[in-house]
């Protein structure tokens, strides 16, 4: 595929967001065990993260680990946590060699302890990279984030540093875990199912959505920029008419 058109820069998504949805699925399909499909889903996972820094996306999230995905069997959630050290200690060198740098969002705390050594280390070493910035949600809820919010916004309104009038939607932003990311303009989910499941539910009021059949480890880079040309093709209007649009670019 070529790529003139998705290097539009005035039409390429700042900051797209992935819901990756299907490993089970894949793996299923092919008579093999969840983790078979889990391990191949990290293929798909580089592709994309490759694919993002190539077209020139400055942020990328990828919905890696849910809080509710704690109540999966003890071996699924053992398998999902070393694939991740696995990860950053293979691709570290690609991730600075790409100028791409790594965060996460999401209670870190509850992850293994050499899970957040880890995660410590690849934040730290990627820090100063001024590429893609990878965003990794771990141990993620939306409306948990919310909840601490809403909790600090209370603690500093009773030490007397915000008053209830000034707690505005900007002033909210300050307070959630994604206060420094810019809200994505694409959140793509993958496997054919038609719901955010409690993913960056503030931050995609105005966000648009694209659904694909396609099992997330076949989700390759030609699969991302598919998603990334639909989204060109939408008008954004942010509840103006698109009349008002064209007089605006005229």
């Amino acid at each position: 595929m070529s790529l003139i058109k998705i290097r539009n820069k005035e039409k390429l998504p700042q900051h797209v967001a992935i819901i990756m949805d299907g490993n089970g699925r894949w793996a299923k399909k092919r008579g093999k065990v969840r983790i078979f499909g889990h391990e191949n889903g990290v293929t798909s996972v580089k592709q994309v993260v490759n694919a993002a820094a190539e077209i020139g996306v400055k942020y990328l999230t990828l919905y890696t680990f849910s809080i509710e995905n704690w109540n999966r069997p003890k071996a699924e959630i053992q398998t999902l946590m070393s694939l991740l050290i696995s990860f950053l200690n293979s691709e570290m060198e690609t991730l600075m060699d790409n100028n791409i740098r790594f965060l996460t969002i999401g209670n870190i705390s509850s992850l293994p302890a050499r899970v957040q050594k880890k995660i410590d280390s690849a934040v730290k070493t990627t820090s100063d990279n001024t590429g893609l910035t990878l965003i990794l949600a771990l141990s993620y809820s939306a409306k948990q984030d919310i909840v601490n919010a809403t909790r600090l916004i209370c603690n500093d309104i009773e030490m007397g540093e915000l008053s209830i009038p000034e707690v505005t939607e900007e002033i909210f932003n300050k307070y959630l875990s994604t206060e420094n990311i810019p809200n994505p303009e694409l959140l793509i989910r993958t496997s054919g199912e038609y719901r955010v499941s409690n993913f960056l539910l503030w931050e995609i009021a105005y966000t648009e959505l694209y659904f694909t059949e396609t099992l997330w480890p076949d989700f390759d880079k030609e699969e991302f920029y598919k998603a990334i040309l639909d989204f060109q093709k939408r008008e954004r209007r942010f509840g103006k008419t698109s009349e008002q649009l064209t007089k605006n670019v005229i």
